[in-house]
């Protein structure tokens, strides 16, 4: 088992700075830092570095809807990515922000570098130009009826109707999706990656076992044909870092975001002694460099990236490796069928390491897609892990402590134990190509056993016998050391379980050198406390649930006084239209929970002689019963609407910025029940 120790950098790709980390993110974090701490458990030196991808226009129009600037809108979803993965135990040497100035010195000088070898070139290209944002338009920024079916509101590169392709100038009525106004055809210089100089090198690289056959055999179809050189320039205005002496022009996001990886590390190394950089990424350095990445970034992360490193004159990575899609209940994530779900949301109902122990029994090392499904999560967690696992503990714990707390030999079923720890070797090949699923059968085949084993000896109907202290003491240490073992294989997917287990076996952290071993007689273990509890098959439907109350939150427009929460009006209405919602006072006649919902009220609401009901999402600012006898303003001609919890005759009214801070009426305000707001 002895190994020699190994330098390792480790990165996942950046997740872009738009929006809130869902389920489908989270399948490539937990395989990563699965991986990760195994590598540490071997005692390797092992270092997990990965940021905010924070550039580009996406950013810039997200902190403009936000009301605020790029930077501070880049930096809140940073903090929030940071408590999420961290409740989520992934667990990071270090997390940054492409935003930096690391990144920016990294990308000037593999930039100026590939200038000055004769990699960039210069050409002028006619693009769409908004003349109202006066900014070019990316083709997702272009929508317009499909030249070939005609299909309204496609993007400017492809139609989701019937599947073709085709340039935005070929759309028929083509606006802009940021203004609505009719894009204009302009000239602009850029600058391009020669990717067609490093064509022979890539040819090469792909074949050498750096990335899977699978994917290698993908990017053939590039290499094999004719190759096109790489845009790395947008115009401003433009959210990243400008090129060097090229005044308006910057870097395009994808030149810059895997530089984010080096930058990271930069970061890191110069806030610890033991790293240096040059060590991990100078030409010919013997550490190894892994990407862990979606198979839908292959293009930029086996073409274009080791293109860069190779022309800058850096080392290329170790491995690229690619994972699939996620999809729910055999499905694409759907918001309407509360499958969509935030990693925040998981978290307000369930725990963590359930997930991340349902994902390591499905992934392998190839790219195929995972599915979770519900039921079989709830089923697999509540088997394997409480079934099987913690029920070895829970099992023979008693027992001990009844005996004094301390462990007897072992040595009856040394057969047993030896073939336990035999496995760790395979089970450890498993974890190191990435075979989580095969590692995870084996270790519960293994559970199998040792459950087998107490049951077969029967402890609990022996102990009822006189004499048999000893027996019962020597099975159940038996079952200690077994439970041990799966401990330590199971470490890197449930690290969270097995410190505490650690506390029960009184034990230092445990290692994967540990599992050559056993626990000796007269070790002492601590009192038994229960290590996971069932997957509960209400907090599941309430997670979805909570799925589908978010996104009817973010379908509702909100009132508000405050500029941070104030949406740009996208599409102006004419006054008939508004003549058309009537607007009505209404008394809270009476309000109550909502069996199941985390943030919806049911309301009855008196309008005057008429009373209707109102599932209302604001339970964040008001318990029921400070809401009886107050007014709202409501929408008292919306169309009724079925929900899970029955049917909304309505919606209600309220100003704030959200959260705790929503505003209603007084009844001593002068609004009278039926009044209607005009």
């Amino acid at each position: 088992m002895t190994q020699k120790s190994r330098n390792i950098l480790v990165t996942s790709a950046l997740p872009y700075a738009n929006g809130p980390l869902h389920m489908g993110h989270l399948v490539e974090y937990i395989q990563t830092d699965i991986w990760v701490r195994f590598q540490k458990l071997r005692g390797h030196r092992c270092t997990y570095v990965c940021a905010d991808d924070a550039h580009g226009t996406a950013i810039s129009l997200h902190a403009e809807k936000m009301g605020i600037s790029p930077e501070q809108s880049v930096a809140l979803i940073n903090a929030e990515r940071k408590r999420d993965f961290g409740e989520f135990l992934v667990e990071f040497d270090n997390y940054y922000s492409t935003h930096s100035e690391e990144n920016r010195q990294l990308s000037e000088s593999i930039y100026i570098a590939l200038r000055d070898k004769g990699h960039i070139a210069r050409r002028t290209i006619r693009q769409a130009f908004d003349p109202e944002k006066q900014m070019f338009l990316a083709d997702r920024y272009i929508k317009g009826d499909c030249p070939r079916c005609g299909a309204s509101g496609q993007y400017g590169d492809n139609c989701e109707a019937c599947g073709a392709t085709y340039s935005p100038t070929e759309l028929k009525n083509a606006v802009s999706a940021l203004s609505g106004a009719t894009p204009v055809e302009k000239d602009s210089e850029h600058f391009f990656f020669k990717l067609t100089d490093f064509q022979s090198f890539l040819q090469q690289w792909t074949r050498s076992g750096a990335v899977q056959e699978e994917i290698a055999n993908k990017l053939a179809e590039w290499l094999d044909g004719e190759l096109q050189d790489w845009d790395i320039s947008r115009d401003a205005p433009y959210f990243g870092f400008e090129i060097p002496g090229e005044p308006g022009k910057y870097f395009y996001v994808w030149l810059d975001a895997p530089i984010g990886y080096m930058a990271s590390f930069k970061n890191l190394c110069e806030r610890r002694d033991d790293l240096n950089f040059d060590d991990y990424w100078k030409a010919g350095s013997e550490a190894e460099v892994y990407h862990f990445i979606g198979k839908d970034i292959v293009n930029f992360h086996c073409l274009f990236w080791p293109a860069m490193l190779q022309g800058a004159g850096y080392r290329t990575p170790t491995q690229v490796c690619a994972h699939g899609f996620l999809t729910v209940n055999n499905e694409k994530m759907s918001k309407s069928r509360g499958t969509f779900i935030t990693a925040r949301t998981y978290l307000d109902h369930l725990n963590p390491e359930y997930l991340r122990y349902y994902f390591a029994s499905k992934l392998n090392n190839r790219i195929d897609d995972l599915d979770l499904n519900l039921e079989d999560f709830s089923q697999k967690v509540n088997s394997d892990l409480v079934g099987k696992v913690v029920n070895i503990a829970s099992r023979c714990a008693g027992f001990i402590k009844k005996a004094g707390g301390q462990l007897a030999s072992s040595d009856s079923e040394a057969e047993l134990c030896a073939e336990f720890m035999a496995a760790a070797d395979r089970i450890a090949d498993h974890y190191e190509q990435r075979e989580y699923a095969r590692a995870i059968r084996e270790i519960m085949a293994l559970a199998d056993k040792a459950n087998a084993y107490i049951a077969d000896k029967e402890p609990w109907a022996l102990a009822k016998q006189e004499g048999t202290e000893q027996q019962v003491a020597d099975i159940c240490s038996v079952g200690i050391n077994l439970f041990r073992l799966l401990m330590i294989y199971l470490k890197p997917v449930l690290p969270a379980l097995v410190a505490n287990a650690e506390q029960f076996l009184n034990v230092e952290p445990l290692r994967w050198s540990d599992a050559t071993e056993l626990l000796t007689a007269g070790h002492s273990i601590n009192k038994f406390k229960p290590l996971l509890t069932r997957v509960e098959s209400d907090k599941v439907a309430a997670m979805v649930e909570a799925s589908k109350e978010l996104l009817a939150e973010q379908s509702t427009p909100k009132v508000a006084d405050t500029e941070l929460s104030r949406d740009p009006i996208t599409e102006e209405i004419e006054y008939p239209d508004f003549a058309r919602v009537d607007l009505r006072v209404a008394r809270i006649a009476k309000a109550q929970h909502v069996e199941g919902a985390d943030k919806l009220l049911q309301l009855t609401l008196d309008l005057g002689g008429e009373t209707r009901n109102v599932f209302a999402g604001i339970k964040s600012a008001y318990s029921p019963e400070q809401l009886e006898g107050k007014l709202t303003v409501m929408v008292a001609n919306l169309k009724p609407r079925k929900m899970k919890f029955g049917l909304s005759e309505g919606m209600v009214l309220a100003a704030g910025p959200g959260g705790k801070e929503l505003w209603i009426l007084e009844p001593h305000e002068g609004a009278q029940p039926g009044m209607r707001i005009c």
